[in-house]
């Protein structure tokens, strides 16, 4: 099969998300103007550098309540900071819950029966007890091609680590499951890992 996204694909749902997995979720805690706080998880999420430490997330629609994007990306532009919380497959559950279509004014961690705690570098609550959450200084929100697409570009300036989630000097994923997205419904837990060595090492 081939198809050009222009023409459309012809099939019962879009395979793009299904084609481009697994993808890390980032649980995307922010706050407004106000102070109120806002968690949503997105799966177009990951880590662009290492000096200084730096991660992307991208939001890809928009809510009535909201000028042609969704809470998160209006929090950010406003306050210029969010924090990211990995999800572990124990939490799929409220990581689920939390991406309802709430009113802008709802407090995802309340709905969810999450706890909120508190960031050191920046004022924005963080998800209390997941394996590692990191603190971002908003660098660049980038608008592209399409009606809601937007990529927002963080710098780190701090990194919660679970203290059981550390082995041996290493972030050690096999104390927790981390949970992937895959397209669809579908999404995945890591269980088993292996190492490769580079060629020149």
């Amino acid at each position: 099969m081939f198809y050009r996204p222009a023409d459309g694909h012809g099939l019962p749902h879009n395979p793009f998300n299904a084609i481009v997995t697994p993808r890390p979720i980032g649980w995307i805690s922010t706050r407004d103007a106000d102070g109120r706080a806002n968690l949503a998880p997105y799966s177009f999420f990951n880590a662009v550098a290492y000096v200084p430490p730096q991660v992307m997330f991208a939001s890809t629609g928009a809510k009535p309540d909201q000028r042609g994007t969704k809470d998160s990306v209006t929090n950010i532009a406003a306050t210029g900071i969010f924090c990211v919380n990995i999800v572990e497959y124990e939490a799929r559950g409220v990581m689920n819950l939390s991406s309802g279509g709430f009113a802008r004014d709802v407090d995802e961690f309340t709905e969810a029966g999450l706890t909120a705690a508190k960031c050191e570098t920046i004022d924005c609550p963080r998800v209390a007890g997941v394996p590692a959450s990191l603190e971002c200084k908003l660098t660049k929100i980038v608008e592209l091609p399409g009606a809601a697409n937007r990529v927002v570009f963080g710098e780190v300036t701090g990194v919660h680590i679970r203290d059981n989630c550390l082995r041996d000097g290493r972030f050690d994923v096999t104390t927790f499951q981390p949970l992937a997205r895959l397209g669809y419904r579908d999404y995945a837990r890591i269980t088993e890992l292996f190492e490769l060595k580079r060629p020149d090492e």
